[in-house]
């Protein structure tokens, strides 16, 4: 999902600077997709295993929408990125494409990923078709509102919905929105540390964030969406008779976010990366306890 790998030729290396930030760094993947495994495990029948051949099809529809949001989101912030040092090297901010070619580029990322939703059932189609607005909108959040971690989230925990209609043919709404209201206080935890790496040159460019509004009060709130997110899991868990492996895991889960926040050093953007990336255990480590739950 490289624009600037297949734009400019086979030859061009996989460490390549100038390549989008989905390519060689995963973690907005996994993030993307995690939440539809959780969905997808809550979904199976007590004593089973979740369907590996749905966890497939959501693992490449995951890495289609994930390319196709970074699409989008650069197509939108390329003058933005030009100005911050991070980004200035992404293939639309440093000139290496055109907008022409990203629009080329979007339709066929996101036509295979209508190929892939077109697998699932009618209701799971309509369900998946309503999210594109998000993703087509929340690049322009950080104009408007310190807040476009939480439309990312809304955005990003969308398979925590449509994993159980894809397995179960409709939403339980008393699993589901407990368990999309999770990933999304997640989602605000995660991203405010990323957010943070920025924060200089987003003053300078006025592009807002979570990390910008609540400054030095970052750990209290991040403390507070983490503690959200656990209650909303042991709803989820106790709305669809989860067992002791899940607990387990939910209490796995805060351990590691309490740390995560205790240890973070907001001013250090390496260490708000690292911070950041280690989030993908924490779906994992979730993931694993409804498996073991339901087993």
């Amino acid at each position: 999902y490289s624009a600037a790998a297949l734009l400019r030729g086979p030859h061009a290396p996989c460490l390549s600077p100038r390549l989008p930030r989905g390519f060689c760094r995963p973690p907005g993947t996994w993030l993307l997709y995690l939440p539809c495994t959780w969905s997808i495990g809550l979904a199976a029948e007590p004593g089973c295993v979740p369907d590996w051949q749905m966890l497939s099809l959501f693992g490449v529809g995951a890495v289609l929408m994930r390319g196709a949001g970074c699409t989008i989101n650069d197509m939108w912030d390329r003058d933005y990125d030009k100005k911050v040092v991070r980004t200035a090297s992404r293939p639309l901010a440093a000139g290496d494409i055109s907008t022409f070619q990203s629009f080329v580029f979007l339709g066929g990322q996101l036509s295979l990923a209508l190929c892939v939703l077109l697998c699932l059932n009618y209701y799971s189609i309509v369900l998946g078709a309503a999210s594109l607005s998000l993703v087509v909108t929340y690049p322009l959040m950080k104009r408007i509102t310190y807040w476009p971690q939480l439309v990312l989230g809304l955005t990003f925990n969308w398979g925590a919905l449509l994993g159980w209609s894809a397995i179960r043919g409709s939403c339980e709404w008393s699993v589901c929105l407990p368990l999309y209201f999770a990933g999304v206080m997640w989602t605000l935890v995660y991203d405010t540390i990323y957010a943070h790496q920025d924060k200089k040159d987003d003053i300078i460019i006025g592009v807002k964030s979570t990390a910008l509004q609540f400054k030095e009060d970052t750990k209290q709130w991040l403390s507070g969406f983490s503690l959200a997110m656990l209650l909303s899991l042991c709803m989820a868990g106790m709305n669809c008779n989860q067992t002791f492996p899940y607990y387990s895991a939910v209490a796995a889960v805060g351990a590691h976010l309490a740390h995560q926040i205790y240890t973070l050093d907001i001013d250090k953007p390496e260490d708000c990366w690292k911070k950041f990336a280690s989030n993908r255990t924490v779906g994992v480590v979730l993931f694993t306890g409804i498996v073991l739950g339901n087993l």
